[in-house]
């Protein structure tokens, strides 16, 4: 990923504290600091604790508040502040803890509302999250009268056209929708001066990071780039340094990244051939408001779909291989209420708010240790309480170690009342 059009970076030394007190509360970037419970890393010291102390505008605060938010959550408070200064920004931080309002609130405080071109640019990389983006920035902006609107593949290529061509302030997209629309010159860079990479650390692997590459090479040269994640590999970050620069560092601890509010649980069923009975038993002894289960190919959520069907459960499936319209009817029930049990890739696995999601169940661990934060984050968002449930067989014993491991957690056996916690 090497060429011309890339920025400097500079190294920090990283300095730890065990107190934030320990550290001179002003807003200087380069000095790392730390919550008392030693949950967050970040090379910006400042702590905003309040909206109303953000110097947000009264239209953005109306539109935050009417949203249900009453004070920033961890990530908020430190986040907002250097991505409405400018700078470039790596923020990482749990599931469900706000970073989509993250970056929407700081968007929607730099925009210039009676300029009606393009100047921000967020890429996603599933379709479903690129149009809740859209939501949550249209709902904290409904009183400002902004323009932001979802590019994603399924749709026409001549109707999103012809919308920007009618004024779109805030685009978000998949990255191959928005390459497209740049190269017929439909999309305009020329007025962006903020991008962000939502789950930034899925958009820098192999599949993306050409396209991303490309799309930032047609991006004005002093753009600021803010990445958001629940996890940062290392060798992403390392990728980082071609195309930020000096960013601001919001970091959490890997070994700190398990979601307080989970209980998380396994089920020893020995052998594949009795997840499927094991998975009944557990609906007909639970009293479940809407739960997902994940599985690890279609194959499988085509078989899973099936056989609960047959046994009258009602269930929805979602995968990679339904068109856009599919997806949408299917995530509107489960919204709704009309379907509340769901089984699903890991499509769903990054960025779907469901609210009073009470139940995730893992009937495949995770190929990707890092799918796991994600996959159970479905329960639980922003402080609620929540539940995750691994059906594990003799296989899947060692790398049901392995993901304990590399959180620093511990997964229980699962208790006979378990009802009780749901």
């Amino acid at each position: 990923m090497s060429s011309n059009r890339t920025k400097s970076n500079t190294n920090e030394n990283k300095i730890e504290y065990s107190n934030e007190s320990d550290v001179n509360q002003s807003s200087n970037v380069g000095v790392p600091s730390m919550e008392p419970n030693g949950i967050i890393e970040s090379t910006w010291t400042e702590l905003v604790e309040e909206f109303d102390r953000m110097n947000l505008r009264e239209s953005l605060l109306r539109g935050i508040y009417s949203y249900g938010f009453e004070r920033p959550s961890a990530i908020q408070q430190r986040a907002i502040k250097p991505c409405i200064l400018g700078h470039d920004v790596i923020a990482q931080a749990q599931s469900g803890t706000g970073k989509t309002a993250t970056f929407a609130v700081s968007i929607l405080q730099r925009i210039d509302m009676e300029f009606k071109e393009c100047q921000a640019l967020i890429l996603a990389p599933t379709r479903e999250l690129a149009q809740q983006i859209q939501k949550v920035v249209l709902a904290l902006g409904d009183y400002m009268n902004i323009t932001c609107h979802a590019f994603i593949g399924g749709g026409r290529v001549n109707d999103d056209i012809r919308r920007l061509e009618s004024g779109v302030q805030i685009v978000v997209g998949t990255p191959g929708r928005v390459y497209d629309m740049l190269e017929r010159r439909a999309l305009q860079s020329k007025n962006i001066k903020m991008l962000v990479l939502d789950e930034a650390d899925e958009m820098l692997k192999e599949g993306f990071k050409q396209q991303i590459y490309n799309i930032f090479m047609l991006m004005p040269e002093n753009i600021q780039t803010i990445l958001l994640s629940a996890t940062m590999p290392s060798d992403i970050l390392e990728v980082t340094t071609k195309f930020m620069n000096d960013p601001v560092k919001i970091l959490v601890k890997k070994e700190e990244l398990t979601l307080e509010g989970i209980h998380q649980f396994y089920v020893d069923v020995q052998r594949e051939d009795y997840k499927l009975d094991t998975l009944c038993d557990l609906y007909e002894t639970m009293s479940i408001a809407k739960a997902v289960i994940f599985c690890n190919t279609r194959r499988k959520v085509e078989f899973l779909t099936k056989n609960m069907t047959d046994r009258d459960f009602t269930v929805s499936a979602m995968c990679g291989n339904m068109d856009q319209k599919q997806r949408d009817i299917i995530m509107k029930e489960f919204r709704s209420g009309s379907s509340r049990v769901l089984i699903a890739t890991d499509l769903l696995a990054r960025g779907i708010d469901v609210q009073q999601v009470s139940v995730v169940i893992n009937y495949d661990l995770p190929n990707n240790r890092e799918n796991y934060i994600h996959r159970i984050g479905r329960g639980g968002r922003f402080g609620r309480k929540g539940v995750a449930i691994n059906l594990v067989t003799e296989e899947d014993r060692a790398p049901m170690r392995s993901i304990e491991q590399f959180y620093n957690t511990k997964v229980r056996e699962m208790p006979m009342n378990i009802a009780d916690l749901i």
